[in-house]
């Protein structure tokens, strides 16, 4: 349990196509893109202030 099998994937990728459309699909993908990378960044930096304040 918890992990998406390929059936859900493609079942949630239609969703998304009917509702954003095939036009914004590619500039909604790179802002998901983007805000992971941020977000993963932001994890990195705390764990490295963390480990220079023990």
């Amino acid at each position: 349990m918890g992990s998406i099998g390929t059936g859900e994937l493609i079942l949630v990728l239609v969703i998304l196509l009917v509702l954003f459309g095939g036009a914004k699909l590619p500039s909604l993908a790179r802002s998901l893109g983007k805000a992971q990378k941020e977000f993963k960044e932001g994890q990195r930096e705390e764990i490295e202030s963390a480990d220079d304040d023990s």
